[in-house]
């Protein structure tokens, strides 16, 4: 396939909260240097330069991230890197790429590979493999997810459920969605492992820029219509401005809510290529290899008695630890993280305490 026609959009506008305290206001998770000497979003650009020509690649990120984000990626065209004025969930930042690619190509069989800006994938050929397999399906019509095998009942991934193998020539298989499922509670994530018909939902979209728009005009015609209204905006110069005004009125929506669980052409790709959502701080247990004692460590530490621990500091500060088991701690220069690894999800809860305390707001 041409590579003319095929863009991607890097959904890249979250804050990590999670990943607190490393991850700031200022300093999202994005822009930390997480899993090695990259940025997640360096690393997330550099695997799809393999697809998509840096010019066609278009990173949806917060107005307050894009100069950084500019500096990091200087591969990628300034005006490719775009600031939403606020936080919308991800259905937005769908139309808001949408109305870009429209308004950059005629082409209504343009092909748009949406990803989040937080995996980690190392088998960037099978992923690129993949993807072009997604394309192929998306012109013919489907609107393409990427479906994880889980390899456990997880509570913190949504599931979509599978039915029937689509027709495909190539070599990624392929299946008819039967709609898709909240995250679930244990019970209800053993149930579905045990089915063997349920793909964890990697958030990782392929579809043409005619099919989200008709999807969009279908279940969310504000959105639509505010994708139409930026596109004229985008071909008259009046963009920055007709931006944030249309943000304004849009919906605090998620693309699952507003397009995924309504269409029925929904077509599920078998993940082929070893994925990870970077999501919390135990996920670093699955990206770096772990001690004799199991335990995870980024920077300086000193154990007694310690096991199953994530750890996280830098080279200057020792972390000393005794008799400690399925701890998360991390360490930074004006504020320590510690909760049991079960917590990870919580860390969320933590932050939005301390965005409650006017005296601790500036640890956010």
């Amino acid at each position: 396939m041409s590579r003319e026609n095929v863009f991607a959009i890097v959904m890249a506008g979250g804050r990590g909260e999670r990943f607190w305290p490393q991850s700031r206001q200022s300093r999202p998770k994005q822009l930390l240097r997480l899993l090695g000497r990259l940025t997640l979003i360096e690393q997330t650009v550099g695997r799809l330069s393999e697809l998509v020509k840096p010019e066609n690649t278009i990173v949806i990120t917060n107005a307050d991230y894009v100069a950084p984000m500019r500096t990091l990626l200087p591969s990628i065209p300034e005006e490719n890197i775009v600031g939403e004025p606020m936080g919308r969930d991800t259905a937005p930042c769908v139309a808001l790429a949408a109305a870009i690619v429209s308004s950059r190509t005629r082409d209504p069989n343009a092909v748009m590979v949406v990803v989040p800006a937080d995996h980690a994938i190392n088998d960037v050929d099978t992923m690129v493999a993949t993807l072009n397999d997604c394309a192929d399906m998306a012109i013919a019509g489907h609107i393409v997810t990427i479906g994880i095998t889980p390899s456990f009942p997880s509570t913190g991934y949504g599931y979509i459920k599978c039915g029937d193998k689509l027709s495909s020539d190539s070599g990624t298989v392929f299946y008819k969605s039967l709609g898709f499922r909240e995250k679930p509670d244990t019970a209800t994530a053993e149930r579905f492992l045990e089915e063997g018909r349920y793909k964890w939902n990697s958030g990782m979209f392929v579809w043409t820029v005619s099919a989200i728009m008709k999807a969009l005009k279908e279940h969310v015609p504000d959105l639509a219509k505010g994708a139409g209204v930026l596109k004229k905006a985008i071909q008259n110069n009046t963009f920055e401005e007709t931006l944030k005004e249309q943000y304004e009125r849009f919906e605090k929506i998620s693309v699952d809510y507003a397009v995924m669980e309504k269409v029925d052409n929904v077509a599920v790709a078998e993940c082929s290529f070893d994925w990870d959502d970077v999501g919390t701080w135990s996920a670093l247990r699955n990206q770096i290899t772990p001690s004799d004692n199991n335990n995870v460590v980024q920077g300086r530490h000193i154990g007694l008695d310690s096991e199953d621990c994530v750890i996280v500091g830098d080279s200057k500060h020792l972390i000393g630890t005794i008799g400690v088991k399925d701890l998360i701690i991390v360490h930074t220069d004006d504020a320590t993280l510690v909760c049991h690894c079960q917590d990870a999800q919580r860390v969320k809860e933590l932050v939005h305490a301390i965005a409650e305390d006017e005296s601790l707001r500036g640890y956010l």
